[in-house]
């Protein structure tokens, strides 16, 4: 059996991770992407470690949550570019064990690039054994962890959502892979915290071939972060995250929800087969006057657009607050980074219009992630590129300045006000060119009904009216008017004189 030696370690320019593979892990995260996506280690990051000879990681002074993750490494034996899918295989030499270990306390610290998170000398061992990958079926490779002894991990790659000749051919299509190049393919579930003192295990097989069990034994550093770059934090979320649930990280079960309004794909059909000017008339029948956001412009006219909404509030701009809630993932890059699927995000920004509230890129996020819509009653940045958009935006106006400008990001999904209305999160929103309407969602569905009847019966007066019939008694229907009405669609919607 070859060994991974200190020459196959300085061989490897990139050492490339995905983030999610397995479905296990996908489960356990909520989320299951439709592509792979990927980040860079450094090389600098790997290490060997066996039995005989165990691997050392330092957990950083100060740091709390050092995560674990067993993995399958590739190695790419000949430089891969362009390849297509049959022959990805081919390129990669060898397969081994890994752990991607990470700090789950610097992963707010570099916008999603995990470089001081999973970066760290030691962050990456690799090993011992190699398995020469022209000999096993890469849907066939079986992966465990240990840790203290205990089986925490232990999956197969016949399941997995992106197989390993994949991750070579995609990530070759728009960079090449060169001799040595090590792919971490991702880790199932079952991944947790190691402490100072702790010993994690993880080893490859596939029938009677195996790598052996690569060793890392934890320690505690003694260097304490300098007060000029980012230092450790963290919070519940990333405890849940790193443990992989509440209670294996401690932390008392949360309140049970209230169940979230739900938009069922039949009252969506419903809300977009009408006009706002048909909701707003049977919202005012109800007495609900105050339920429009006044006042903007799409960039979108042509679209007519039904979501539930996502709520993002801006607090007037103070330089001390700024600091402590304007950089890094605030709130705002934290509201776009969430929005789901056919979601509308809406921005309370006081109506201030000295500068901009999203621009390109966070607009391009939102629309990647598939949101239906940004409603903003502030500026819009880099106009020209959001306004090329498919998703609409509906903004006050056009402004070059940033947000800091004016405003900081202060909270997210919480009852705000925008454009002269309250908006809550789970409200449902319908716009077109006539304007924007906050629906209350235990209404819609006897507003969404209602409407289409009225629109029914105005479909029924503009055929009277185009035959020369005068609108009194017609516009509204009188009794008399109503019972030809009534004969009307009892015709299947034919002609009548009168």
């Amino acid at each position: 059996m070859e060994q991974v030696t200190d020459h196959i370690l300085a061989a490897a320019r990139k050492v490339i991770a995905v983030h999610i593979n397995y479905p296990s892990r996908a489960a356990q995260r909520g989320r299951t992407p439709e592509q792979p996506s990927y980040f860079l280690k450094p090389s600098s990051s790997l290490a060997l470690g066996s039995a005989a000879a165990p691997s050392t990681v330092e957990r950083p002074a100060g740091c709390e949550l050092l995560g674990y993750e067993g993995e399958i490494a590739l190695i790419i034996g000949k430089p891969a570019r362009r390849v297509g899918l049959e022959d990805a295989w081919s390129h990669v030499e060898w397969v081994t064990a890994s752990n991607d270990l990470g700090v789950y306390d610097l992963r707010y610290a570099d916008k999603g690039s995990n470089l001081r998170s999973k970066g760290g000398d030691g962050f990456t061992p690799v090993g011992p054994g190699l398995i020469a990958a022209d000999a096993v079926d890469p849907a066939a490779l079986r992966i465990r962890t240990w840790h203290n002894g205990d089986l925490v991990q232990d999956d197969t790659t016949n399941d997995l959502l992106f197989p390993f000749a994949r991750l070579v051919a995609d990530l070759s299509q728009l960079l090449t892979l060169e001799e040595g190049d090590i792919i971490l393919t991702g880790t199932p579930a079952g991944a947790s915290v190691a402490t100072p003192g702790d010993v994690v295990e993880v080893e490859v097989s596939s029938a009677d071939l195996t790598t052996g069990r690569l060793v890392t034994r934890v320690e505690e550093g003694t260097t304490p972060f300098a007060d000029f770059g980012a230092r450790p934090k963290t919070d519940d979320l990333q405890r849940e995250e790193a443990y992989g649930s509440r209670e294996a990280a401690g932390l008392a079960a949360l309140a049970p929800e209230a169940p979230a309004p739900v938009l069922s794909p039949e009252l969506k059909a419903k809300l977009e087969s009408v006009c706002t000017a048909t909701l707003s008339s049977q919202l005012r029948k109800r007495g609900l006057n105050n339920v429009s956001i006044d006042g903007l412009t799409s960039t979108r006219p042509d679209k007519r657009i039904v979501g539930l909404a996502r709520t993002l509030r801006y607090v007037p701009n103070r330089e001390d607050l700024f600091k402590a809630h304007g950089g890094g993932f605030n709130a705002q890059k934290k509201a776009i980074d969430s929005v789901n699927e056919g979601e509308i995000l809406v921005m309370e920004a006081r109506g201030e219009k000295g500068t901009g509230t999203i621009g390109d890129i966070l607009a391009l996020r939102a629309q990647v992630r598939g949101a239906a819509a940004i409603i903003t009653d502030g500026g819009v940045r880099d106009f020209s590129a959001v306004a090329a958009m498919d998703m609409p935006t509906y903004y006050a106006n056009p402004h070059p300045a940033v947000l800091g400008r004016r405003h900081i990001p202060w909270d997210t999904d919480i009852t705000i006000a925008c454009g002269g209305t309250t908006v809550q999160p789970g409200d449902i929103i319908v716009a077109d060119s006539d304007g924007i309407l906050v629906i209350p969602p235990a209404l819609a569905e006897e507003l969404a009904d209602d409407s289409i009847a009225q629109e029914r019966e105005e479909t029924f007066i503009a055929e009277m009216v185009q035959q020369g019939h005068s609108v009194d008694g017609l516009y509204p229907l009188n009794a008399a008017w109503r019972i030809k009405y009534h004969e009307w669609e009892a015709m299947g919607s034919g002609k009548t004189n009168g």
